[in-house]
């Protein structure tokens, strides 16, 4: 099942997906807007909401595993989350939240007790990140601090754009000792070259603030991103 089929990028995935052959079931909160794309793609459809708890978690029972591409993932991948563990269905999406990351850790027992994965952040989130950071570690077993950095010349979906409003309000978000904190937004910044002469960074709340601790137990953990002078004031 493909949950949020209707949204830029689970439209994507659900093309993909017929090109290699695969017949997923188009999912998400409006039937009006999946009915379009699930005619072209001659794929079956329905309209679950992620409060209607029994009716998803029937559902779910039939399902091997969800793509879970509704955001804002911080208000929909808890519930979808928890109902794939009731119902004994794998689960994955495709944010870069980081208290995503945090509820599906604070999960992992029950998920393992039901036999099912969960597995946020199977876009680019912090795949590539992380798996440098593992590198990083197997290299530097004594490290104690780690700061990632990434830049991107893509586009920014419509959902990806609105997380990082969302992630402005809330500020930036370091890892120190080994626990989280919520520092000001623009309040650490650094020059970092990302292969293309240096640029000014911002450290921002992103995913591997939890991730990467999970993968190397480096208790001091900060991620950057490119950002305009102007805008870190804001």
């Amino acid at each position: 099942m493909i949950y949020g089929a209707n949204g830029y990028t689970g439209e994507l995935i659900a093309r993909e997906a017929v090109a290699k052959g695969y017949r997923p079931i188009l999912a998400g909160r409006n039937a009006k807007k999946l009915q379009p794309l699930a005619e072209e793609l001659d794929l079956p459809a329905m309209a679950i909401g992620l409060d209607a708890t029994e009716t998803l978690e029937r559902t779910l029972r039939d399902i091997d595993v969800v793509i879970h591409c509704a955001g804002p993932f911080s208000a929909t991948a808890e519930p979808m989350m928890r109902a794939c563990i009731n119902a004994g269905t794998h689960y994955q999406d495709i944010t870069g939240e980081m208290e995503v990351y945090r509820a599906a850790h604070a999960m992992h027992a029950e998920a393992k007790g039901a036999g099912i994965v969960l597995c946020p952040g199977t876009g680019f989130d912090v795949i590539p990140t992380d798996c440098l950071a593992a590198a990083l570690h197997k290299a530097i077993p004594s490290a104690t601090h780690l700061t990632l950095g990434f830049d991107s010349n893509s586009a920014m979906s419509p959902g990806t754009a609105k997380t990082s409003i969302e992630s402005l309000g809330v500020g930036g978000a370091v890892r120190r000792n080994g626990k989280i904190e919520i520092i000001g937004h623009g309040e650490l910044t650094r020059q970092i070259n990302f292969g293309r002469g240096e640029k000014f960074a911002v450290a921002i709340p992103w995913g591997d603030v939890a991730t990467a601790y999970y993968s190397t137990e480096i208790p001091n953990i900060e991620v950057y991103i490119p950002m305009s002078p102007r805008r870190a004031k804001k």
